[in-house]
């Protein structure tokens, strides 16, 4: 249910939608869908995280270095460290915070 209502949120959406999908203690997982061109603007986080894409493409940025990412691919992000995530194509990200 949680990736039908994100891409019926996209239909009308301007940025990424974000739907938390599990928690257990300190440990998140949450689901991104993007529409091709959206951008997770710049944030941090406080918690290690990983981003894996599960469809399509992303970028992920961090400190002017870009980092493409497919389908099954993923990127650790570092606690305290600015970042953002640019969508090369309609794609949908799991995150895993803790």
């Amino acid at each position: 249910m949680i990736i039908q209502e994100i891409q019926e949120k996209l239909m009308s959406a301007a940025k990424p939608v974000a739907r938390l999908y599990y928690k257990s203690g300190d440990v998140k997982t949450i689901f991104i869908g993007f529409k091709k061109d959206m951008v997770l603007d710049q944030h941090k986080t406080h918690q290690p995280a990983r981003l894996m894409v599960i469809t399509g493409k992303v970028r992920y940025v961090q400190a002017g270095e870009t980092t493409p990412l497919n389908q099954y691919e993923y990127k650790d992000i570092p606690v305290d460290i600015m970042h953002e995530v640019h969508a090369d194509e309609d794609s949908l990200c799991i995150l895993v915070q803790g």
